[in-house]
């Protein structure tokens, strides 16, 4: 906490590159940054999800000082930024602090592995939904602002897929969806929609830390 700063996090902020040294860590308070691949000329994907549950940078504690995926701010906010020196130095003093980060490691490379078989495997509709429950989790507030074109780069798919999947669920009454602002209207109904991957990535976190990860809002 002493080394930190605390900073506004803006919306598309791109934090890291992959393959490109970790210049500062981010510990998000309020903020959300997505973990994205970009494979050649094709669109992003969106491979992981960190919020206040979790931190950007991680891979630090490994020894491993290049970013392994783009870090971009998809809900802006704060978050407390050290640098990666004064991370480093501080897991060199502080074993319990590098046990806390190596268990933070497992569900992020747990999320990451769920993420992709669920982008092979399961339909739109349901992809969508576990997306929105995780976005939820960590937006601090039942009302959001995401567009078509940017859920589609984050899913992977085409904008029109998005669009017949986001008016599924708004006619089913979990969502309202107008211009870009998405309000969860019915949190219950999402999870009875959303894939198992969901739960999957919560039952990981309740392992590693003993407790369920309750939702920041």
């Amino acid at each position: 906490m002493r080394h930190g700063e605390s900073v506004h996090l803006a919306f598309g902020s791109i934090l890291c590159e992959p393959d490109e040294p970790f210049e500062h860590v981010y510990f998000p308070t309020s903020a959300f940054i997505s973990l994205v691949s970009k494979v050649g000329a094709h669109p992003p994907l969106e491979m992981g999800l960190i919020g206040n549950e979790g931190m950007l940078g991680v891979t630090l504690v490994l020894g491993v000082h290049t970013a392994p995926l783009r870090g971009v701010v998809q809900g802006e906010g704060e978050a407390l930024r050290l640098s990666a020196k004064a991370l480093t130095e501080e897991c060199r003093h502080s074993p319990s602090l590098v046990k806390t980060l190596n268990g933070y490691l497992y569900v992020l490379m747990a999320q990451l592995m769920q993420t992709a078989g669920c982008t092979r495997f399961h339909e739109i509709d349901a992809r969508l939904s576990r997306w929105l429950l995780m976005t939820h989790d960590r937006a601090h507030a039942d009302s959001f602002h995401l567009t078509h074109q940017f859920l589609a780069d984050m899913l992977g798919v085409q904008r029109s897929a998005v669009t017949i999947a986001a008016g599924s669920l708004q006619e089913r009454g979990f969502i309202r969806y107008t211009r870009g602002e998405i309000t969860i209207l019915d949190r219950p109904g999402l999870e009875g929609t959303a894939c198992e991957c969901y739960a999957a990535v919560i039952k990981d976190y309740a392992q590693v830390f003993g407790r369920p990860r309750a939702p920041a809002r």
